[in-house]
């Protein structure tokens, strides 16, 4: 697990997920022209599970399940 702070919706907050979902979030994030803490943002904004992490992991999850290469 890797724990990294950032803020979000004007608060901070830190989220522990595994390196390898935080290399997705960093790949999603360029792809979208976007930084992290936005995309986590966004994330916690539409998320349908109480746990920020457990939807990151989700959202990381359905990126790369649903693109096209």
């Amino acid at each position: 697990m890797e724990k990294r702070s950032l803020t979000i919706a004007g608060h901070r907050t830190s989220i522990a997920i595994e390196p390898e979902f935080w290399t997705g979030l960093e790949a999603i994030a360029a792809d979208a022209g976007k930084s992290i803490a936005a995309l986590i943002g966004e994330i916690d904004e539409q998320r349908q599970v109480a746990n920020l992490s457990s939807a990151v992991r989700l959202a990381v999850l359905a990126w790369y399940r649903d693109r096209r290469l």
